[in-house]
């Protein structure tokens, strides 16, 4: 069986490069991907100091017709219509309960919009799009890179000047290692950086131009989970799923002013009658006492030793040297500072509710030094 599977694997453009590069790989969301090249820990601390390259081609990137905005308003909770050009946006595809099917970056670009969604759904994203009507290409011979740290922008405006000129979830085109490339100051790794697509048959070039710089390391997935859990920043089939809501979710954010008052998305019912209601539970982040992690599955207890959710993401802070996660609780429990009993495998940990990010976010807001 084992054998099947790996046969079933598919590899990233890059695949060869990690490989060369000692990167440890590991399947995820069927395909061979690096978890790993020196060591989670040190990977992860390199990335808050200096610039952490991360190939993330496995993600899917789509361009529909920008005749489908309609369309795409009744899937995605987000005002398209009121979208400015090259300013990517985070928002949500829903199902008809109001319940997440993935999470993604919507930009609307001269040619279209264009949509990067997550790499373990994006076949049946694409099916949820034709079953609405959604016209759409496939971007399938573009792969993807992040560039991610407080150096990261000053390596790519090294090569591409105009760069440094990007604000936070600003984007444009630019020429790169001579190739055509996308670029949007965005990431998942709560720091500054950079998110690059290019065609797939250039990616080595790209690649190897930016590790040419002794400011950037290659970076395996571990590392990218850990800093995104820091960041606060939820995972999709972990911390989100198909019975989570927006408002349950704490991603009111998504949910846009315009499309609050006139309704008319996926879910749009439950979502509106939580946002005046409030829904029985609530996305929180934690501190865990002592070094042990708690990770997902854990069960989250109240007072008196009743369940009352689940840990949905949990690991070791290298930042913060402790554990941390995050995870669903009662809306009653959902405060900061409200107390938390972890059990994992018959063992009891003490938790506390605090504020998300558990690490500040560092972007580049325009106007901020």
């Amino acid at each position: 069986m084992a054998d099947v599977l790996e046969l079933e694997l598919k590899t990233l453009p890059l695949d060869g490069w990690h490989r060369a590069r000692g990167g440890r790989m590991v399947p995820f969301a069927g395909y061979h991907m690096p978890v790993q090249y020196e060591g989670i820990i040190a990977e992860h601390r390199w990335t808050r100091t200096h610039a952490g390259l991360f190939d993330v081609s496995h993600m899917g990137q789509l361009l529909a017709p920008l005749g489908e905005v309609a369309a795409l308003e009744r899937l995605l909770p987000g005002d398209l219509m009121g979208m400015n050009e090259a300013r990517p946006k985070y928002s949500l595809l829903l199902n008809d309960t109001g319940g997440i099917l993935d999470d993604l970056m919507i930009t609307r670009r001269a040619d279209g919009w264009y949509v990067v969604v997550n790499g373990a759904t994006k076949h049946a994203d694409m099916e949820v799009l034709r079953s609405a009507g959604v016209a759409f290409a496939y971007l399938e011979d573009q792969a993807l890179l992040a560039l991610q740290g407080p150096d990261a922008v000053a390596v790519v405006a090294a090569h591409a000047p105009r760069v440094a000129e990007l604000g936070f979830m600003q984007a444009g085109a630019f020429e790169l290692a001579g190739t055509e490339a996308w670029i949007s100051r965005s990431g998942y790794t709560g720091e500054d950086g950079v998110e690059i697509s290019v065609p797939a048959a250039a990616a080595a070039q790209v690649a190897d131009l930016l590790l040419s710089d002794e400011r950037v390391r290659p970076i395996g997935l571990g590392a990218r989970d850990s800093l995104r859990l820091e960041a606060g920043l939820p995972l999709y089939g972990h911390d989100l799923d198909e019975r989570t809501t927006p408002v349950m979710a704490d991603l009111l954010f998504a949910v846009n002013k315009r499309r609050r008052a006139e309704g008319g998305f996926a879910g749009a019912d439950r979502i509106l009658h939580e946002l005046e209601q409030g829904s029985v539970q609530k996305r929180v982040g934690f501190t865990v006492e002592g070094r042990q992690p708690v990770r997902e599955g854990a069960r989250i207890l109240d007072g008196e030793g009743n369940e009352v959710g689940r840990v949905t993401s949990g690991g070791f802070s290298p930042s913060l040297e402790k554990p941390i996660g995050m995870g669903y609780v009662a809306t009653t429990l959902a405060e900061p500072g409200s107390a938390l009993t972890l059990e994992q495998r018959g063992k009891l940990f003490r938790a506390e509710v605090v504020p998300m990010p558990f690490v500040q976010h560092r972007y580049h807001r325009k106007g901020t030094i």
